[in-house]
């Protein structure tokens, strides 16, 4: 079999996906099933003084209806897992149902369970809630202030918790030639998956088995989670994520509905399903992003950095989330400085809580944020000193790599200068530019953005996470099982779910056993068959699990080839492999497939003296650091002046995510990142009420990127496989949002540089870009 790593092969996942045969959370039904729904506060902050559910309790078909009083004892709250040392932390968990106040619109109140959706949902409407309402903060900057009202009396000033990072000596910023400072708001987004959440539970009075369907990126995290809830032990409670349509984030989390149903479940002793609506999604499902990130910038007149400190004040919502303390403090402090060989750098976050939807990670999970601010800093220091951004980029980008920033993060390996290269000239960029002056010669608003860009991933390396602060490490499992027919089946503790590793972790084990790839099969995502993982997210997949996924690989063959050298008699060093087959490296015509050698394993009257059955691998691997995937990306944009409307003209991307197993794939998660990132950058923002009412809450005030938004993305990569695991990968999953804010936004801002605008908030709506050209000096 020829080599099918670096081949843009078609996605095994695909065909059952695409004619409607994939098994969703909602497809699964059990007889006797019932059905759960949850009923909502509709205010952002105030005391329950009563719940009334007899009217509900009498509507035929209802089974049960639960109040936060009715589980509180039976529940545990649901705990971040991502407690961030070096933070005095003031966790608030999730609970289950409000009991005596509520503190975000959306909240639940109540559950309802009855025969059919339908009679659940009629039944909440029968559910009188007396509030008494309290007062709103939904603004982080706000709810620091003295006279704002407080969430939790044991948390002052609603700051759940300060940390810092670094450090920068303060004569820097004294004797620097030049300090430009900015004020960068990345507002709060929701991630939209084509599927909400959902969750279906069965239970097993006989055994007291619980199992759980749910949409979960990590369904062994999940496992740990509820069965500490619930008081039930972990070897009772069973996992599965069956075909999920999308997460980017937002199903990292572990939310209470699951834990309720579950709950429901086993007091019923009936199967129970509750799916998230649209609307509730919206509501309930966590948000993302929401920081107020203040920058200085210290610099030489020539154009060299001299330092960079960084001020983030995160909303972290009314609870703390299960990674909600680590995003904007480690994701996003560590990589304050970006690509640039920067010899000072601190950041210091201030976690607030607010009336709102709690925040949790979404696609890059802080790396997005840090890679806007220092990306927008550049072009503003660029601007002040008067050189071309792409001339300071060149001055500042790390010249050699393995290379250790101001942080303490480590670059594995790359050529950062080279990846700006190739997308300049990709670009045409000195012809760009005078096509630039020439446009505006004319009256029209073409605009150049230009970002180089890295990203911490690979979560996460024990030896260097406690050192940086994650906390622990977070290696994952990965086995393969060869049937005796030579038949092939891959298990792995990362849990995708759209990013195709049924197909590049076919092809890695393909190559290595040189078998074709319809010959292996891929099981992920139940926490019954496989004994333990720390799922999908951080672009982990394939450098962690599928690390170790290549190390079992290699074990396999390796025992496969001392059956061989038994069966060829002759010693072990005389045997060669290559394209699934063994032979003698003097007589290769004296061989033995790796099909004949997988019966043999599995029939031991013929085996080594002292050899186990079976040819079964595993790895546990724990890399030895984290992955930095970089690029450079630069589009082109231009500006209706009458308008405001932002029209993105030119998009070329140079990536360098290591080993490329499969290019198609590694390319459709390059553009389907981006489509994200240019969202957030032009379209998407959820907006509260300052009586913290969500009025973004549907797809008709929230807008989404639609595929006509966009011109053909013109990608390519450059390939330096990292030195930290066995595959040279880097991760691909979240380059393209980490990217594209900033590429978006300076690209704008340079287009709308005639008008001496320096800087826009996201998103770049036209409204707002056509107020700034046409904003009189007077500032009406």
């Amino acid at each position: 079999m020829t080599q099918v790593i670096g081949k843009p092969i078609k996605r095994k996942e695909d065909p059952k996906l695409i004619t409607g045969h994939g098994q969703f959370t909602d497809d699964i039904k059990l007889p006797g099933m019932l059905f759960a729904t949850m009923k909502r506060s509709r205010y952002a902050h105030a005391k329950i003084k009563r719940i009334h559910t007899a009217e509900a309790l009498k509507l035929p078909g209802v089974m049960a209806v639960y109040t936060g009083k009715d589980v509180q004892d039976k529940i545990k709250p649901i705990r971040s897992i991502w407690l961030v040392p070096g933070c005095n932390l003031i966790p608030k968990d999730r609970i289950p149902l409000a009991v005596d106040k509520v503190n975000y619109a959306g909240e639940a109140v109540a559950m309802v369970v009855a025969e059919s959706r339908y009679i659940a949902y009629d039944a909440l409407e029968l559910i009188d809630v007396e509030y008494e309402e309290l007062p709103v903060v939904v603004d982080q900057e706000a709810a620091l202030a003295e006279a704002a009202p407080v969430i939790y009396d044991d948390v002052p000033k609603n700051i759940a918790f300060t940390w810092k990072a670094g450090d920068v000596p303060e004569e820097v910023f004294i004797n620097a030639e030049v300090v430009v400072k900015q004020r960068l708001v990345e507002q709060r987004v929701i991630a939209n998956p084509m599927e909400t959440r959902g969750a279906v539970a069965s239970y097993n009075p006989g055994s007291g088995d619980l199992t759980i369907w749910c949409t979960t990126q990590n369904p062994h995290i999940h496992r740990i989670t509820y069965a500490d809830a619930l008081g039930i032990p972990e070897t009772k409670l069973r996992i599965i994520a069956p075909d999920m349509g999308g997460g980017f984030g937002a199903k990292i989390a572990v939310y209470t509905e699951e834990a309720l149903v579950g709950l429901a479940a086993m007091q019923l002793k009936q199967p129970v399903k509750w799916v998230e609506g649209r609307q509730e999604h919206f509501l309930a499902t966590s948000h993302a992003r929401d920081q107020v990130i203040t920058t200085e910038l210290a610099g030489t007149k020539d154009g060299k950095i001299l330092a960079i400190r960084a001020k983030n004040i995160a909303n972290l919502g009314a609870y703390l989330s299960t990674m909600g303390a680590g995003v904007p403090t480690i994701d996003f402090g560590l990589m304050v400085t970006g690509a640039y060989d920067i010899p000072y750098a601190q950041a210091e976050t201030i976690g607030v809580y607010t009336n709102t939807t709690p925040t949790d990670a979404y696609r890059g999970a802080g790396k997005p944020e840090a890679s806007f601010q220092i990306e927008r800093m550049i072009n503003i220091f660029a601007d002040k000193i008067g050189m071309d951004p792409v001339e300071v980029r060149k001055k500042n980008l790390v010249a050699k790599v393995p290379y250790t920033n101001a942080m303490g993060c480590n670059y594995d390996s790359g050529d950062y200068h080279g990846t700006l290269a190739k997308a300049l000239e990709a670009i045409d960029y000195v012809g760009l530019k005078k096509e630039q002056e020439e446009a505006r010669k004319n009256g029209r608003l073409l605009g150049i953005g230009i970002s180089t860009y890295v990203e911490l991933c690979g979560l996460g390396p024990s030896k260097v996470a406690g050192a940086i602060g994650f906390g622990g490490g977070l290696w994952e499992n990965s086995s393969i099982r060869v049937h005796p027919s030579g038949k092939v089946t891959i298990f792995t503790g990362a849990s995708p779910h759209g990013q195709g590793e049924g197909t590049t972790f076919a092809q890695v084990v393909a190559d290595k056993f040189g078998i074709p790839l319809e010959d292996i099969e891929f099981v992920s995502g139940d926490t019954l068959i496989i004994s333990m993982g720390w799922g999908t997210y951080g672009s982990r997949t394939t450098p962690v699990a599928g690390g170790a996924l290549s190390i079992a690989a290699d074990r396999i063959v390796e025992k496969a080839k001392i059956i061989a050298a038994h069966e060829l008699g002759v010693p072990l060093e005389d045997v060669e492999f290559a394209k699934g087959i063994f032979s003698i490296k003097e007589q290769p015509d004296q061989q033995r497939t790796f099909k004949e050698i997988a019966w043999s394993a599995n029939n031991a009257w013929n085996l080594p003296d002292g050899m186990e059955p079976a040819l079964e691998g595993q790895s546990f691997f724990d890399p030895p650091d984290f992955v930095y995937p970089f690029g450079a990306h630069i589009c082109v944009v231009e500006v209706d002046p009458d308008t405001g409307m932002v029209e993105l003209k030119r998009y070329v991307c140079v990536d360098d995510v290591g080993r490329i197993i499969n290019p198609m794939i590694a390319e459709g998660q390059v553009h389907g990142g981006l489509a994200q990132g240019i969202g957030q950058a032009l379209w998407e923002q959820s907006v509260y009420s300052d009586k913290g009412q969500l009025l973004s809450g549907t797809f008709m005030d929230y807008a989404m990127p639609k595929a006509r938004f966009f011109p053909m993305i013109e990608s390519s990569f450059i390939e330096s496989p990292s030195p930290v695991n066995p595959l040279g990968a880097k991760g691909i999953g979240e380059t393209g949002t980490t990217a594209a804010p900033s590429v978006i936004v300076n690209a704008v801002i340079d287009a709308l540089a005639p008008y001496g605008v320096k800087d826009l908030p996201m998103p770049l709506t036209p409204e707002k870009v056509w107020k700034a050209i046409h904003e009189r000096s007077d500032g009406q």
